[in-house]
């Protein structure tokens, strides 16, 4: 592993067991990273080296990545998957993006629509989005009883460790933003028409409980960042910063993984095609 990769990791790397406090970490650092555009540049070779990655775990077909994108409204979770996964070939790439429970999923537990979502070996699989959704919303808004939402940090940890011990690598990225740049991002999507799309008032309803949000977002790192599955927070109030940094990360634990093409029973100097 590069020397930088080895800083941005330990840097942003919420390490389990030891106190983390967001106020710590400035969202707008870019202190690991050079020049704009030459790391812009960087970004999409480490998006192509990314793709190739990804061609030689498909082909291998036996381990998965889950990639898992956490953050506020306007955090950047969808232009990560742009940022990131841009070159990388869809057949072996899934994205699920989590909104509210149907009445379906309600009928179970909560973590049974995400198992379903989670990728296939061979493949990657993105989740903006996820089951931290029902330690954040489900804590701030008083979704269920605290003691319910107390059981499910360990209940998310145990059923991470499975999907780890059975083959799926896990990284966690908690994108993270300023209220002011929130601000700034959900004014754009006002002023711009061809974003307005993208503005849903609900999100100024969250922003009231923009502490609250914090709080809880504390409570999930320290809580569920654990040896098998450690949480990364990503200072996001850059975009470039945000894709460069969880490019970088991704590349690496690819490269970590190391899947390899089968070896195949035949000799293909055997064949001749006419």
């Amino acid at each position: 592993m590069a020397d930088q990769e080895k800083s941005l990791l330990e840097k942003l790397w919420v390490e389990p067991g030891e106190k983390f406090r967001l106020k710590d970490h400035n969202p707008r650092d870019k202190s690991l990273f050079g020049d704009e555009l030459e790391t812009k540049a960087a970004t999409a070779a480490l998006a192509k080296d990314i793709d190739t990655l990804q061609d030689r775990l498909y082909a291998e077909g036996s381990r998965a990545l889950l990639v898992i994108l956490q953050g506020t409204d306007t955090s950047g979770k969808d232009g990560t998957i742009r940022g990131v996964f841009n070159a990388t070939g869809p057949l072996g790439v899934s994205v699920h993006a989590f909104g509210p429970p149907s009445r379906l999923e309600l009928a179970h537990d909560y973590l049974w629509r995400v198992h379903d979502a989670c990728p296939r070996r061979g493949t990657i699989g993105i989740f903006n989005r996820s089951h931290y959704e029902d330690v954040l919303i489900g804590r701030v808004h008083k979704l269920a009883p605290d003691k319910i939402i107390e059981q499910r940090y360990e209940q998310i940890n145990a059923f991470e460790k499975m999907l780890v011990e059975t083959g799926t690598t896990i990284l966690k990225f908690m994108l993270h933003i300023s209220k002011d740049e929130q601000k700034e991002r959900l004014q754009e999507r006002l002023d711009d028409p061809t974003k307005h799309w993208k503005f849903n008032p609900g999100d100024l309803e969250d922003r009231e409980h923009w502490d609250d949000y914090q709080e809880a977002y504390e409570v999930m790192l320290n809580r569920c960042s654990t040896k098998w599955a450690p949480w990364y927070v990503i200072p996001a109030d850059r975009k470039w910063v945000r894709n460069a940094a969880i490019a970088t990360i991704v590349k690496a634990t690819l490269e970590e993984m190391d899947p390899q093409y089968p070896k195949v029973s035949w000799k293909p100097e055997e064949f001749k095609i006419e």
